[in-house]
């Protein structure tokens, strides 16, 4: 009986000490951004590239690089400024490796478009992007959206600059 007795005393400790402890650590969201930028983002050149960071956000306020763990939704948006053409999708133009890594590839477009059209104050707005969502363990990050300069522009009087140069 006594055997009996410890064994339950145990199981009963074990339960209260599960099931009082609050509810344990969750990730409660996960956030993405592109490493070393701030603001607007700039895919600049054929072979540029950008490194993503996802992050887990746990309930305790722990966060987690989950970068390498995450899958990637890659959403063209928008026209090439050069050709007016919708933007292809993705593995044209812009790829996305398993690590993060975005890289402007074949074929080179400008997504940008100066609204002054002068080379020295050029007030550069973008017309297409590529928007990316990072998914992991279920959870959605917010997009961050990519505008492409990996082509010399063809707009009038800007001699080719595309996009602001960071």
């Amino acid at each position: 009986m006594k055997p009996t007795r410890i064994l339950v005393t145990l199981l009963s400790a074990l339960v209260f000490l599960t099931t009082s402890c609050g509810t344990g650590d969750k990730i409660g969201s996960v956030s993405m951004t592109v490493a070393g930028t701030t603001g607007t983002v700039n895919l600049v050149g054929l072979g540029g590239t950008l490194q993503l960071n996802v992050i887990a956000n746990y309930t305790s306020g722990k966060l987690i690089n989950e970068t390498n763990f995450a899958t990637y939704t890659v959403t063209a948006e928008g026209i090439d400024n050069n050709t007016g053409l919708a933007l292809s999708n993705s593995p044209l133009t812009l790829t996305i490796s398993n690590t993060g890594m975005v890289t402007a590839v074949d074929p080179a477009v400008c997504t940008w478009f100066s609204t002054t059209g002068l080379p020295a104050t050029p007030g550069w707005a973008y017309v297409g992007d590529y928007k990316i969502i990072a998914t992991y363990r279920g959870f959605t990050s917010q997009p961050v959206f990519i505008p492409l300069a990996s082509a010399a522009s063809s707009q009038s009087g800007l001699q080719g600059q595309c996009g602001p140069k960071s």
